[in-house]
């Protein structure tokens, strides 16, 4: 069975991915299976300078998913350049640094640093993260903003920019528009819904930044609609799907959606080897309903007429 896909000019063993944030960079997992089966990883977020993060508690767990509120905690792109770009080298699959900014010039001067680097195969922009103050949110809620910044973004590499889009926002298309207008290779959707926990008995909330990230299987269907939504309007664009993946099941319906490629997040901390079992299930999907390739799965949702 071809598993294999291309996002853009990159071309990957399989559709499944590790989602940033996640993952790290992979090395605890690479104890546990061979990373370079994967079709991808991407990496934490990293940020020009270090980043201390918010203030604890960072993660509340709800019934349907967990809260997340990291702050985009990190030591500093030259820290990571130093300590883990040497592991990223022997890694056999495609590899996604995600970066994030707090202005346009910081966003161009981090692609500047990580762009160089043989062992980056695509840079992934994360202008969607609700759990910072200042940055990610504003970046990704308003299309102007989104347009400057990948415009000024495009000029810097050649290499592939995955937007990583925000679900916090009336129209998901009008910022993938303004993404796929300014120069950008590839969609993910979606990054966390915004939430908060509150603690009844103490009236405070549960998470110190107040409110942080929903990941899990409450989003799946948010996700989907978005992925839903934004290959209806950009069928030639890659969209690489996020979001509720729990289970094959969940990536095979994002597929089905009109995602190219998935990547697995809040899934691996219950289950380190979901997208081991994510590969096999697309295998065994495809002889099941007759298809050659797994590129067939994308977009293969059936409509009922009306």
């Amino acid at each position: 069975m071809d598993l294999s896909i291309r996002i853009g000019s990159l071309e990957l063993k399989n559709p499944v991915l590790t989602a940033s944030g996640c993952f790290g960079v992979g090395r605890e997992y690479s104890e546990i299976y061979d990373i370079s089966s994967l079709g991808g990883i991407v990496t934490k977020t990293i940020t020009l300078r270090p980043r201390e993060g918010n203030l604890p508690p960072r993660i509340w767990e709800t019934p349907a998913g967990m809260l997340n509120s990291i702050g985009l905690a990190n030591p500093g792109v030259k820290s990571f350049i130093e300590t883990e770009i040497p592991f990223l080298r022997d890694i056999e699959c495609v590899r996604i640094v995600s970066v994030a900014g707090e202005t346009i010039g910081e966003f161009v001067e981090l692609v500047g640093e990580i762009a160089p680097l043989e062992e980056v195969d695509a840079i992934e922009i994360n202008i969607s993260c609700p759990n910072v103050e200042q940055g990610g949110l504003t970046f990704g809620t308003d299309p102007v903003v989104i347009t400057e910044l990948v415009g000024k973004l495009r000029p810097v590499t050649k290499k592939p920019l995955w937007v990583k889009l925000t679900p916090n926002v009336t129209n998901i298309v009008a910022t993938g528009k303004a993404a796929v207008d300014a120069g950008a290779d590839a969609l993910c959707a979606i990054n966390t819904l915004l939430g908060m926990a509150i603690d009844t008995d103490t009236r405070k909330p549960r998470l110190g930044n107040v409110t942080g990230g929903l990941s899990g299987p409450a989003i799946l269907p948010v996700a989907l609609v978005k992925v839903y939504e934004l290959y209806r309007e950009f069928p030639e664009i890659p969209i690489i799907g996020i979001g509720g993946i729990g289970s094959p099941t969940e990536a095979i319906a994002h597929m089905l959606a009109g995602a190219s490629a998935v990547q697995v997040g809040s899934g691996l901390f219950s289950y380190p080897r979901l997208p081991l079992d994510i590969i096999e299930s697309f295998e065994e999907y495809c002889d099941e309903q007759g298809f050659s390739s797994v590129r067939e799965i994308t977009g293969s949702l059936i409509i009922p007429e009306i």
